[in-house]
This record gives structure tokens, sequence and C-alpha cells, in this order.
């Protein structure tokens, strides 16, 4: 009887055992992590200057001075410096009405393709065949074949990769590229995925002159990036970030939310993005949405805490008034760094005023937007890498990534530093200049002309 309960126990023992190994790679399998990153930095002869953007705005022949003086408005407030970039059919002239070819457009996802994605490789010593998972998101073009099929085919991936391309889906398509990326993973064990994040600019160019529409074309600049992720526990041991938690907010089933950021036609049929006045509110909606999944998740217990007593407390005080009215959840205890998505200067102030940040917390993405424009999808990663370069990332810090895009969408997640970060990256030729004793604005010397022509003075 005794040898049959020692047999019964090491038995049990053995598959208890068996158990917590199976769990402990399973969970090992689930993670993800960041092996490395590339931002795209174009070549220098592509920067628009003051100059460059008045004569690109001008070349639209329809614009009257209410429509030159709106756009040189947006200008000055977008907090877009001169150093951005354009496509070169600008530069050329050639984004007139009808002008801009397929060719322009493939032109400058190949430009960045080509240069980014050999970068990565070079950086990682990794090779387009070990990648067996591939998520592309370019959200205004989508060619056939796919600009994934494009990628496979002009670096020789294997014929098993498992290729993705996502369009439509706005400057939040990083973090949701990021989330497909991971999902497939965790099907595929000790695998590798290339993220890659661009937008088309070439040939979306506005050339009408409904002023929701004609936003897009001061924002918007180019740029790319590139990231490999593994869930490979020998790979992960090297690598620089850890992803923690990933949120999704969709609000597309309000009507209100889903076309305030609508590609449509115009009142003369040409195309391009309208930006409606309900955006600000929808995306504070959204904002709020998707933090009230995420805090419960990265926020301690006594941070969680304050804020339900709190809230109960004013609700008990100031009946019939909002519970949380003026009161905020301390994300500062969760997390040491915010990267902004900085699609333009009203983005990123109220993203700190609705966190409660500080001017130190932003200046990531406000330098970004300085130095590249809103680079859609893949800002996100120029804000990191800024974050890097300064060599502010230390091992077991954690960075909130936060996004917004039409749908309408905010998306959120949460890293942890894991190895060294230090590389300076696409900043490293003027890292240095950052943050600027105070930004200066050239367009308005350069163009105060325009006050003289009805005599009244420009609201800048």
């Amino acid at each position: 009887m005794d040898l049959i309960l020692l047999l019964t126990a090491l038995l049990l023992a053995r598959a208890v055992a068996s158990l917590v190994r199976a769990v402990v790679a399973r969970r090992r399998q689930s993670q993800c992590y960041l092996l490395d990153y590339v931002c795209h930095k174009p070549s220098d002869d592509r920067k628009v200057s003051t100059e460059m953007a008045g004569d690109v705005v001008l070349r639209n022949q329809r614009l009257g001075l209410p429509e030159f003086r709106f756009l040189l408005r947006v200008i000055v407030r977008s907090g877009i410096g001169e150093e951005s970039y354009c496509p070169r059919n600008f530069l050329e002239g050639r984004d007139r009405e009808g002008t801009p070819t397929h060719q322009d457009a493939l032109d400058e996802m190949d430009e960045f393709v080509d240069a980014a994605i050999a970068k990565l490789f070079l950086k990682t010593g990794l090779g387009p065949r070990d990648v067996d998972v591939l998520v592309v998101n370019v959200s205004m073009f989508s060619p056939a074949p796919s600009l994934a099929s494009r990628i496979v085919t002009r670096f020789g991936m294997r014929d098993d990769v498992a290729a993705f391309n996502l369009s439509g889906m706005g400057c939040s398509a990083g973090l949701i590229s990021l989330d497909l990326a991971r999902n497939a993973l965790q099907t595929r064990p000790a695998s590798i995925a290339l993220v890659v994040s661009s937008e088309s600019i070439a040939p979306n160019w506005y050339t009408g002159t409904d002023r929701s529409m004609m936003l897009g074309n001061c924002l918007f600049r180019c740029g790319g990036s590139a990231a490999l992720l593994t869930n490979d526990p020998s790979l992960g041991r090297r690598a620089k970030m850890a992803l923690r938690h990933l949120v999704r907010e969709n609000t597309a089933g309000d009507e209100e939310a889903h076309i305030c950021a609508l590609q449509r036609e115009d009142g003369d049929g040409r195309v391009g993005i309208s930006l409606s006045k309900a955006l600000p509110r929808v995306a504070a909606r959204a904002l709020s949405l998707n933090l009230g999944r995420l805090a419960p998740r990265i926020l301690p217990v006594s941070e969680l805490a304050r804020f339900v007593a709190g809230s109960m407390c004013k609700k008990l005080l100031l009946s019939g008034g909002h519970a949380t009215h003026g009161l905020k959840i301390n994300f500062k205890t969760g997390v040491e760094h915010f990267c902004i998505h900085p699609g333009g200067t009203a983005v990123v102030e109220g993203v700190k005023g609705s966190l409660g940040l500080d001017a130190d917390d932003v200046e990531p993405a406000r330098m970004t937007l300085h130095r590249w424009g809103n680079t859609s999808a893949s800002s996100l990663w120029y804000v990191l890498s800024y974050m890097e370069a300064k060599g502010r990332l230390k091992r077991g810090d954690r960075v909130l990534m936060l996004t917004f895009g039409s749908g309408f969408k905010c998306n959120s997640c949460l890293w942890e530093v894991k190895g060294y970060m230090a590389d300076k990256g696409v900043w490293a030729q003027c890292i240095d200049e950052y943050p600027p004793e105070s930004i200066t604005n050239p367009y308005m010397e350069k163009y105060s002309w325009v006050n003289d022509v009805q005599g009244d003075t420009l609201m800048f």
C-alpha cells in the first residue's frame, strides 16, 4: 500500500511539474519583444523649407486671399519646422492636379522600404529569410500586388512568410499592426515579425478649396519605420523592450466619430481627407474610453483606490454634479515616459491636459513634430527614437505609446525597457540641437506681405 501511495505521489509530482513547465513555456511564447527598430530619414534634397512650403501652396490657382491666409495660419500653428520632408514629385512641381502618377507613389514607398528595412537587418544581424511574419501598413495607397508582396519580392523572403497588408487605418495603424504581429506570433513558437509603417504622400495632395480638406496638406510629411519583434526567449534576452499591454478602442459605431476624419470628394469632385470640427470632441471621448480600460492594467492599486475614493467623496459632497470633474488619474504612478502621436500641436496639448502631464513629458512629441512633421502611423517610433537618443530610457522604465486615427480609433500600449537603449538613430545629426531655447516661426517674416494685401492683421 505504501508503495502504491509513493508511486501515485511521484506520478502526481511529475504531472504537476510537466504542467508548470508547459505554462511557463506558453507564457514565454506569448511574450512579445522588440529587437530593434529604424526610422527613415529621407535625403536632404527632399526637405520642405519655408520657401518650398509657400511655393507649393501658391501653386493652387483656385485659392483666393481668404483661403491663402487660412493655410498660412494652419502652417504657422502646426508646430512643424523647416526640415521635414516631402515627395520628389512636389519638389519637381508635379503635385498639380492630374500629374501625380502611380509610379510616384511606388517610388516614394520603394525609397523608404529599401533604406529602412535593409538598415534594420544590418543593425540586428538578421536577414529577410529569418522573418516569419510581415505586417505592412500604409493607409492611403493600396496597389496590387500589395506593398507586403512587393517587400517579400524585393528582399527575397521565404515562401511560407505570413504577410499582412493594412490600408485605410490612418495614423493609428502602427499599433494595430503591432497587435496583429503579436497575435500572429502567438501561433508560431520562436518566430520573428517585421512591422513596416509609412504613409503615401505623393499622390494625395488636395487641390481644392474646402477648408476642412486643406488641413492635411499642411500637416503630413514623408517618413516611415520598420521594427523587428520576436517571441523567441533566446532572442528576447537581447531585446530592447518587452510589450506588456496593448488596448485598442474603435468608436466607428458612432456616426459622428466615423465621419470626423473622412476621405471624400468636395463639391467640385476633388478628393481629399476632410477633418471635421467634431474631431477634438471625438478624440477626447475615444481617449477616455481607451484609458479607462488601460489604467487598471498598468497603474498600482493605491492610485486606483485614490481615484475611486476621490470620486465617491465628490459624488457625496456635490449632489447632482459630475463625480470626477477636476479629478484625474495620475498615470505617472505607472509610467515613466509618454510617447504621444505628434499629429499636431492641438493633439499634443490635448493629451497633455487630459493626462495632467507637464512640458517635459510632451517634449519628445513636440520636438518630433517640429523636426519631422506628422508622418502618420510611423510617428510614434520617431518619438521613441528621440527618447532613446537623449539617453532617457533606462532598464525597467515603462513607456506608454498613445495614438489616434480615422475610424475613429484610439490605441495605446505599454512597453518595458529590457536592454541598453542609447542609439541616436535618426536623430544622430541633430539631437544636440533639441530642445531649442525657443522655436521661432519663419513663416511670420516670410509671408508678412499678406497683411498688406487687405491692410489687416493675420490672426496667427
